[in-house]
């Protein structure tokens, strides 16, 4: 049998959003416990260039997250290289366990686990993420400026992701594996007016084409789903817009959830269906997903957190 850990404050993730909570409930003299999880420092530590954290102008994401994690355990956080595989929260206090068979429980949880973008899955798309594709155009796209990008996807993301890379890119391609979208019928209005996008309907990304030193992209190789014809799009970028998966899996039957698995909160907080259960970052967050705005829902979720355990002490 392991042991078993308690503490005022578990905080599980530890993305921008974990380590925030952390840091603010540290100072908050709460003691919390943090775990990091199966990828310690969330999606940052597979983003390269960083270029939109306030007091950084340019920054890798590896680096950030070491920072952020430095910064927690200075405030006397614990930061705790484990992952939680089972969570019950029918109960104060909340009892959680890791896979290296530690029971952890808490009078409060923040829930940081984040949220992973969807991919297609194709061995060449893993060997230039980060390198010509990706799956965030506000986090991306200014280095595309002057250059030609392809987008894919057929819904609100696949929409956005293409109005927004206009304003750096030259030419926009838009690949939908279907002939008609999914996205609102305003967002397709702007985007078929759009001088500087053109569609490319019923064809999926069968390979991304691109040179290895550098390494870098120079074209997709899009199919034909109906006759089966291949056609090679040039590009300087590939952008995979086809969702996001929240990492739910451990509240999915005790948390109220919404839009496709996000934890849902009350507006305007962290609080979710459960007293003394808190949500922050990517996993409530369908609309913006920015490293910036997780870290602000992190410490918004302690501060929430700090004020349940005062009212329940």
């Amino acid at each position: 049998m392991g042991e078993t850990r308690h503490s005022k404050v578990l905080i599980i993730g530890s993305g921008p959003a974990g380590y925030t909570a952390a840091v603010y409930s540290a100072r908050a003299m709460l003691n919390p416990i943090l775990v990091q999880g199966m990828q310690p420092g969330g999606q940052l530590t597979i983003t390269t260039e960083v270029e939109n954290w306030p007091g950084d102008t340019h920054v890798q994401g590896p680096d950030l997250m070491i920072r952020m994690e430095e910064h927690a355990r200075a405030m006397g956080a614990e930061v705790v290289t484990d992952i939680i595989t089972s969570l019950d929260l029918s109960k104060r206090p909340f009892v959680a366990t890791g896979d290296s068979g530690t029971t952890y429980t808490a009078d409060a949880v923040i829930l940081a686990t984040g949220a992973q973008a969807r991919w297609l899955g194709l061995p060449s798309e893993e060997k230039f993420k980060g390198f010509g594709v990706s799956a965030c155009a506000t986090c991306d796209g200014f280095f595309y400026r002057g250059k030609e990008v392809v987008v894919i996807g057929g819904g609100n993301t696949a929409v956005e992701e293409a109005l927004f890379l206009t304003n750096f890119a030259t030419k926009v391609t838009l690949i939908h594996r279907r002939d008609s979208l999914r996205a609102e019928k305003i967002m397709q209005d702007r985007l078929f007016k759009h001088p500087k996008i053109q569609l490319l309907w019923n064809h999926t990304v069968d390979e991304v084409l691109g040179t290895d030193t550098p390494l870098g992209v120079t074209a997709v190789r899009a199919l034909d789903v109906n006759t089966g014809a291949v056609t090679d799009v040039p590009c300087d970028g590939f952008f995979v817009a086809i969702g996001h998966a929240p990492a739910s899996e451990l509240v999915k039957d005790q948390l109220e959830l919404h839009n496709g698995g996000y934890v849902k909160v009350e507006p305007g907080s962290t609080r979710t269906s459960i007293p003394g259960v808190f949500a922050a970052g990517d996993l409530t967050d369908h609309v913006y997903r920015q490293a910036v705005t997780s870290a602000g829902m992190g410490c918004m979720a302690a501060l929430d957190a700090e004020r349940f355990l005062a009212e329940h002490a």
